[in-house]
């Protein structure tokens, strides 16, 4: 059964009305995914956000009548609460209260899949629990299962801040094995030479349906916001012939929590060694201009903003007329065409091959290898077998810095 969610929120002087709703509706969509039902959404035109009850006295009464009413099992603020507020509130209330980034945590925990992504997930919860332990005493007597209580939110109420900090400490070392395994094994990549794509954007932007079709593997594919939480990594085969490895990373989201950057960050620096970014837009969503920034400002933060990129604006089908691009270059498409995957891929090649020199080659017939090895490292434009002179005419494209350019050089 689903739990009863109220939604409460706070819309300031200086937030437009636009941004204001679409932040709602994207609650309600991790509520969704979090498994619960919203019941109903209370909101209050504030200049600022009161100190100790998120909302003014009168306020917070009248939804504490509601929760009764309604039989709410949580409820959920769209800004971040301090300790004081969340206990204050929550003690008024007389049910479980969390916040907007609780709630991102426990959909976190809910779909870490791996053993690096569960620690990275507790670590992040813990980082946020630390400073408002004294705030959660009446919410954790009364925890037992729901929304915001996966993981380390089940702590019992005798836990205190020496256990939580030991506990950091341990996750931490941990983790340290297992970034220095993802960094040997990007070290591995690097120094075979393999081409690195990163597919990134916005949370439910299509990203692993794209993944996916490109690469035909099975990653999971939900209309549910993190549906990817845990990267992987599969070969992508362009219509040249060359061979790239392509990254399914997890999708961001406006307001993500500031632990949870700092937990993934050995994750998301996936990014920062591709050599392309696909940056995947969902061009049927009303606010799709500041989902555009957010992970730009992302990128921005994590050194990755000089990367060659892509853009893709994605769910072509469900485009409205004012659909433009403002991010260039770009392709407009849907995922789930076959037909547009192939164009995708193509339109990967002229981009490239934008930003890479031009070579010709004449290969003896007898080098067959070099052929093939250039087939896969090179985006390869024209191919002739001169029967007299037994070599192949090579024109192609390859990048700067490509351990091949010894074969072109010296030929």
């Amino acid at each position: 059964m689903l739990e009863q969610v109220l939604i409460i929120a706070i819309k300031k002087p200086d937030q437009e009305q636009t941004r204001f709703q679409s932040s709602l509706e994207e609650l309600k969509s991790l509520v969704q995914t979090a498994g619960g039902d919203v019941k109903t959404v209370v909101t209050q035109n504030r200049q600022h956000i009161h100190p100790a009850l998120y909302f003014g006295e009168g306020k917070a009464r009248e939804i504490k009548r509601m929760v009764e009413e309604l039989e709410i099992d949580v409820v959920i603020s769209n800004d971040e609460l301090s300790a004081g507020q969340s206990r204050n509130l929550s003690n008024l209330l007389g049910t479980r209260l969390i916040d907007r980034s609780q709630l991102i945590l426990d959909i976190f925990a809910k779909r870490a899949r791996t053993k690096e992504g569960k620690l990275q997930v507790e670590l992040a919860q813990l980082a946020y629990l630390l400073p408002r332990l004294h705030g959660q005493g009446s919410q954790l007597s009364r925890l037992g299962a729901g929304i915001g209580t996966r993981g380390p939110g089940e702590t019992k109420l005798e836990t205190d801040q020496r256990h939580i900090r030991k506990r950091i400490t341990d996750i931490k070392h941990r983790l340290k094995s297992a970034v220095k395994q993802r960094e040997q094994y990007r070290t591995r990549r690097k120094n075979s030479d393999i081409f690195q794509v990163a597919i990134v954007g916005y949370t439910n932007a299509g990203k692993s349906t794209l993944f996916n079709r490109m690469s035909k593997s099975l990653s999971l594919e939900e209309n549910k916001l993190f549906a990817t939480l845990d990267p992987m990594t599969r070969k992508v085969v362009l219509p040249s012939g060359f061979t790239t490895l392509a990254t399914d990373t997890v999708g961001f989201i406006q307001d993500l929590p500031t632990s949870l950057i700092a937990a993934f960050r050995s994750t998301l620096e996936e990014v920062n060694e591709a050599d392309l970014i696909l940056h995947v837009v969902d061009g049927s969503h009303p606010d799709q201009l500041h989902h555009q920034q957010v992970v730009n400002d992302l990128l921005r933060q994590l050194g990755a903003e000089t990367i060659p990129t892509l853009t893709v604006y994605n769910k072509k089908d469900l485009f409205t007329d004012d659909m433009i691009a403002v991010q260039h270059p770009y392709i407009s498409m849907s995922a789930l065409s076959e037909r547009d995957i192939d164009q995708l891929k193509q339109k990967m090649e002229e981009v490239l091959k934008s930003f890479w020199g031009k070579y010709e080659i004449a290969l003896p017939a007898a080098q067959s290898q070099k052929l093939f090895l250039l087939q896969k490292e090179s985006i390869i434009v024209a191919r002739f077998f001169d029967e007299e002179q037994e070599k192949y005419l090579i024109t192609g494209y390859i990048k700067d810095d490509n351990i091949l350019q010894s074969i072109i050089k010296e030929k």
